[in-house]
């Protein structure tokens, strides 16, 4: 049984995610999503500051091979104590 998506897999997908600027947001990705996303780079990393310097917007782009592995993502990005939010 295939779970239903509207994607196709494999695809170029943006996680966001939400810390506080306090959190130090590039090793805080290599530790969670990379485990789950084959020949990330730094490059596939984008940090943006918020207006009042409180947060830190973190987009990575990945190559995403199936829902499960997007699952595992977000459920990793879930369970991490800095992760305040991520879409």
């Amino acid at each position: 049984m295939t779970e239903e998506t509207l994607l196709e897999f494999p695809c170029r997908f943006h996680i966001k995610i939400m810390v506080r600027s306090d959190t130090e947001a590039h090793p805080l990705v290599i530790e969670v999503v990379a485990p789950h996303a084959e020949n990330l780079s730094p490059d596939d990393i984008v940090l943006r500051s918020s207006k009042e310097g409180k947060f830190v917007a973190i987009t990575v782009h990945i190559e995403a091979t199936s829902k499960a592995q997007l699952d595992a993502i977000y459920q990793a990005l879930t369970d991490h104590e800095h992760v305040l939010m991520s879409l």
